[in-house]
């Protein structure tokens, strides 16, 4: 069992050492990193959607902004989607699960606003609606998927694609590299 154990370990980090070595990936984590400060600093929020892992992945992250990341610091807008279960299941149940990010998006996203959506297959209807409804808008859209970027891809302003198929390597790397983002953004925006 322990060499499974190896064996997982090591696939995880194969996956963060193809990340470590795509200059054109850390191009766009930099990016996507500048994209949310200047957001911030115009007094716009930050919104996190996702399914599944990859919704407590969103919350996960919009925590880290909305609460704190290293520093003691004042909080920063941002929130994840799916957490007022009476509106998800209301919206589900009365009209489609395919447009539970996008008719709250259309109720409070505003232009300037950043919307972050993680799907590992970029394929979840709900989440392109989502950033269907957020560029008509005005929003920015940042795209946390594997390895194709999927169909988010097409409607994504940023992509991060994890160069991964294997859904928990690539959920792993989303964590490691929204945090990242949130490191940096704590850092250029109090200093720490």
């Amino acid at each position: 069992m322990q060499e499974k154990i190896r064996s997982i370990i090591q696939e995880s980090i194969n996956v963060k050492i193809h990340i470590l070595n795509n200059n054109d990936l850390l191009d766009r984590v930099e990016k996507v990193t500048e994209v949310i400060v200047s957001a911030f600093q115009a007094g716009n929020k930050v919104l996190f959607c996702g399914n599944g892992g990859s919704a407590a992945d969103a919350q996960h992250l919009a925590a880290e902004f909305s609460g704190r990341f290293y520093t003691d610091r004042d909080p920063l807008p941002s929130e994840a989607l799916h957490c007022n279960s009476s509106y998800m299941t209301a919206v589900a149940n009365d009209y489609s699960y395919d447009v539970v990010y996008s008719r709250i998006i259309k109720g409070m996203g505003k232009p300037g606003d950043v919307i972050v959506g993680l799907s590992t297959s970029g394929n979840s209807k709900n989440i392109i609606k989502a950033f269907e409804q957020a560029k008509q808008l005005g929003m920015i859209c940042v795209g946390f998927t594997g390895e194709t970027g999927g169909l988010m891809k097409d409607h994504s302003d940023y992509l991060i694609n994890v160069p991964s198929t294997d859904t928990p390597r690539i959920q792993e790397s989303h964590i490691m590299v929204g945090h990242i983002v949130c490191e940096l953004v704590e850092k250029k925006l109090f200093g720490a």
